[in-house]
């Protein structure tokens, strides 16, 4: 039963290479211009030449591509095993730049290490908060994943104007590569409709090289056929306290927010993601993060954007992933073909930008939908999302506050997930403890039948309860517990139909 689910699913199914190759190609795409971004602002604020820059970009890229073979495919206990990319991590960046002005980078490099061993020795600790993430908490944090991604795509079609604002050229381009995808989805057949935004980014890259200005292709002819990342090329690292403790934060943050990206995949993919799932997975994003140490590079987690590429495209095979891992492993040892993808236009880039974080945003609401809503549940949700978008909207908001505070807070993703876990701690379940649904914990009132799995029969790593799956007939087929070990029967009966005027 188990594999007629897997092979329905479509996690772990091979794609024929002639649909592989540009639907991972598509992946790094939507994730070229974020995962550059870190060690460009990093190189940046260590006054790095261009040449190290390049360095910096080239390690980035080869880690990124290792750390998301290793998180698709997956070795012992290491890897979630669905399609998710790997990527420097923004959270990291403030540290990583304060850590700049009173040391030099090879205390960034050990700290950034020691970062990765913490997050793969508490890794099946904080597994066990899964249980914490029921459906009104994941949907939610799904929902601020998405919302707080736009102010990326918005900075993409405006590349960097000193007055925020995009020029009609900008918005146009922007527009037009939307529409692109949206036409593509709605008229071509569907071989070409799952790479519906891999097509848009090519197009509208080709009518952006015949506009003077839009498209800059320089670097290309500049940069090297091919480059050998080598281990500790700026020094040996140095683990100094201070620095390690500022990056143990990061990596607490980084783990909530990966956290949220594998149980969104997993909703999307209909593989729900298992407390035993959830801890490979946050070792392997502990296994990347030193790695990157060693290779002078940074701290590495889930990106978001790729989430809502699966969403959008319906492709749910992890080992698109990890061509996309080979492709950004190549990117990284050669700079010229990275060079040659950098020449993206921006706004190019921020019109896919709108429909892939529009998407993980309208899966959260798709996971909200398992909710039953009380006012207090709606209470959960609109303060855990009002207080992550506040750095959205306000970036500088917390800046007078302490270090650590704006280590966790900066985060509208970390920020709006502590929320929505401690508001429904103290405000969920108030329809449980009504009565509606007697065999659930008080902390999430949810629909029916529906916790019997969260939703998904395979969806047995949840650790709220030990449940009995029922077959379409309602008689049982097993009882099993966390880790899918038969156990003693707690059935779980389906909701009785309201009665009339009831609320």
């Amino acid at each position: 039963m188990s594999s007629t689910r897997t092979g329905a699913n479509g996690v772990d199914t091979i794609p024929p290479f002639a649909r592989l190759f540009p639907l991972g190609l598509q992946h790094v795409l939507a994730m070229y211009a974020g995962a550059v971004a870190v060690p460009l602002i990093v190189g940046g604020a260590f006054g790095f030449s261009g040449e190290d820059l390049a360095f910096l970009i080239s390690a980035d890229l080869f880690i990124a591509g290792i750390a998301t073979i290793v998180q698709s495919i997956g070795f012992w206990r290491f890897g979630v095993r669905l399609p998710l990319m790997q990527g420097v991590t923004f959270a990291a960046v403030g540290p990583m730049v304060a850590i700049g002005q009173s040391y030099p980078i090879t205390a960034v490099f050990g700290a950034t290490i020691a970062c990765g061993l913490f997050m793969v020795l508490i890794a099946p600790f904080f597994a066990q908060l899964l249980r914490f993430f029921p459906p009104i908490v994941t949907g939610t944090v799904i929902l601020i994943i998405g919302l707080s991604l736009m102010s990326v795509a918005a900075g993409w079609i405006v590349d960097g104007s000193a007055d925020g604002s995009a020029s009609g050229l900008q918005l146009a381009f922007a527009a037009g590569t939307l529409a692109l995808i949206v036409l593509i989805e709605r008229f071509a057949p569907p071989a070409l409709a799952r790479v519906s935004v891999l097509l848009g980014l090519v197009i509208g890259t080709i009518i952006a090289a015949f506009v003077p200005g839009m498209t800059d292709f320089s670097g290309v002819g500049e940069a090297a056929w091919f480059a050998v990342v080598t281990p500790f090329h700026f020094g040996v690292p140095t683990f100094e306290i201070v620095p390690i403790l500022s990056m143990l934060i990061v990596g607490v943050v980084i783990m909530t927010e990966t956290t949220g990206d594998m149980i969104a995949v997993g909703e999307i993919v209909d593989k729900p993601v298992t407390r035993r799932q959830l801890a490979d997975g946050l070792r392997a994003d502990g296994l990347g993060t030193m790695l990157g140490g060693v290779f002078n590079t940074f701290p590495y987690t889930a990106f978001a954007q790729n989430v809502g590429l699966v969403s959008l495209t319906g492709v749910r095979s992890r080992f698109v992933a990890t061509m996309a891992g080979v492709i950004l492993v190549i990117l990284g040892l050669l700079p010229k073909v990275s060079a040659l993808v950098e020449g993206v236009p921006r706004a190019v880039l921020g019109g896919a930008g709108i429909a892939l974080f529009g998407m993980v945003a309208a899966s959260g609401i798709r996971t909200l939908t398992k909710v039953r809503f009380d006012n207090r549940n709606i209470l959960i949700v609109a303060l855990s999302v009002g207080i992550a978008l506040l750095p959205t909207v306000s970036p500088n908001i917390y800046h007078q506050m302490p270090t650590w505070f704006q280590l966790i807070f900066d985060s509208g993703i970390s920020a709006g997930a502590i929320s929505a876990i401690l508001l429904n701690l103290l405000l969920g379940g108030a329809s449980s403890r009504y009565g509606k649904d007697p065999a659930l914990p008080t902390y999430d009132g949810l629909r029916g039948p529906a916790a019997a799995a969260l939703v998904h029969p395979d969806a047995t790593g949840t650790g709220l309860i030990p449940v009995q799956i029922l077959g379409k007939d309602g008689a049982a087929l097993e009882t099993v517990d966390a880790d899918g070990n038969p156990v003693a029967a707690h059935v779980v009966v389906p909701d009785p139909e309201p009665e009339p005027g009831a609320h």
